[in-house]
């Protein structure tokens, strides 16, 4: 080989390499997380944080697990520490305040701002978040007529005051999801911070004494967050438990299967077969009068 194909050869494998060794010394770029927070309190006991981490990735937001993010109360200091939680493989994650934060909780009478910190690892950049949220609380009551009603109220100046204009869902629990006492979404809450409803579910199962339970909440308030609180009410139809185990039934075993299941399924196989076996005696009786005409 000739000295200036050596050469050429050199310069141009450089050429294809120094793209490669850039990329390296760069480094690969770190993606943008976006964290968020909710505050929810149920029953009125102790309330806790809901951390939700995302990062846009393929041109869409998609959950981010595995990130450790630190929480404050109020302030970023030792005293006011919650917690450190890690998000699960759907970017969430929970924790309860905990009593270490008491003196600090029993403080403020008007709100409090919660503080959410994520100092980056080698795939995201550091973020940061906050939630200022009131400190309120929801009551349900009940008449003998089926009337329900929602209180909801903030602290002020040390003293619960009720809240106008607040949204409140009034349903009963179930296991797929809360059901509404009637046709009625939202019930917005009064000048005495009441939001009343109507029970129109008589029809519906209950437990074996006919209890339900009626679920009055609020949903992402921008205010206080989620409230939400329960009550057990003797309104359902009482239910007993019959087992069909060994019944014909749908949801029996291959042997206990409905009758008419049996016979749709044994007509379908003898009409399939009985055609097969119809073409098949065809093409050989074609081909015995095939063989008589030669």
């Amino acid at each position: 080989m000739k000295p200036l194909n050596k050469i050429f050869i050199g310069l141009l494998t450089a050429l294809l390499l120094l793209p490669g060794f850039n990329g390296f010394s760069q480094g690969t770029p770190k993606n943008d997380v976006s964290v968020a927070i909710s505050y929810f309190n149920y029953n009125n006991r102790v309330p806790y944080l809901a951390v939700n981490a995302k990062s846009k990735i393929d041109g869409r937001f998609q959950p981010v697990g595995g990130i450790e993010v630190k929480l404050y109360l109020d302030k970023d200091s030792t005293g006011t520490f919650i917690g450190k939680v890690v998000t699960n493989e759907k970017g969430t994650a929970n924790i309860v305040i905990p009593a270490s934060v008491k003196t600090e909780w029993n403080t403020a009478t008007t709100s409090h701002t919660f503080l959410a910190t994520f100092d980056g690892n080698k795939q995201y950049e550091s973020a940061k978040a906050d939630l200022t949220v009131a400190r309120a609380m929801i009551s349900l009551t009940v008449t003998d007529d089926k009337k329900i009603t929602a209180t909801v109220t903030t602290l002020k100046d040390k003293t619960w005051v009720p809240v106008k204009g607040v949204d409140v869902k009034i349903a009963v629990k179930r296991l797929g999801g809360n059901l509404l006492v009637n046709e009625t979404p939202t019930f917005a809450t009064d000048s005495t911070g009441q939001a009343s409803a109507d029970f129109k579910r008589d029809s519906i199962p209950g437990d074996s004494k006919g209890n339900i339970i009626l679920v009055a909440s609020v949903d992402d308030n921008d205010q206080f967050g989620n409230l939400s609180i329960e009550k057990t009410v003797p309104w359902g139809s009482k239910f007993t438990y019959v087992s069909t185990f060994d019944k014909r039934s749908l949801f029996a075993t291959r042997d206990k299967a409905p009758v008419w299941l049996e016979f749709i399924a044994y007509s379908i196989i003898v009409a399939v077969w009985g055609i097969l076996v119809y073409l098949v005696f065809n093409v050989l009786k074609i081909k015995k009068l095939g063989k008589n005409i030669e």
